[in-house]
């Protein structure tokens, strides 16, 4: 059985997902997701918790796909993650 699964997004991320150009979400692996379950995307004005308000704007997206690893699991250096950083591919 699917759950529900809520989440604050910033405006910009927002509206890329919005617009279809942004299909993928990078999360902290710090709840309990499945495919098949709902996301629901909550804009927020800020990342701020002091400062932080709901723009009242959310979108439903099902999960398809997840991959959750650690830092050390990956091919690179952690010297090589903290100075280039990590980015993420999406396709069609």
């Amino acid at each position: 059985m699917s759950k529900k699964i809520i989440k604050k997004v910033l405006p910009d991320y927002f509206q890329d997902i919005l617009d279809g150009k942004k299909k993928y979400e990078l999360r902290l692996n710090d709840f309990d997701a499945e495919p098949g379950d709902i996301l629901v995307l909550e804009e927020y004005t800020s990342a701020n918790p002091q400062t932080r308000q709901a723009t009242g704007r959310k979108l439903e997206k099902q999960i398809t796909y997840i991959r959750k690893f650690k830092l050390q699991d990956l091919w690179w250096s952690k010297e090589d993650i903290e100075e280039k950083g990590i980015q993420i591919i999406s396709f069609e």
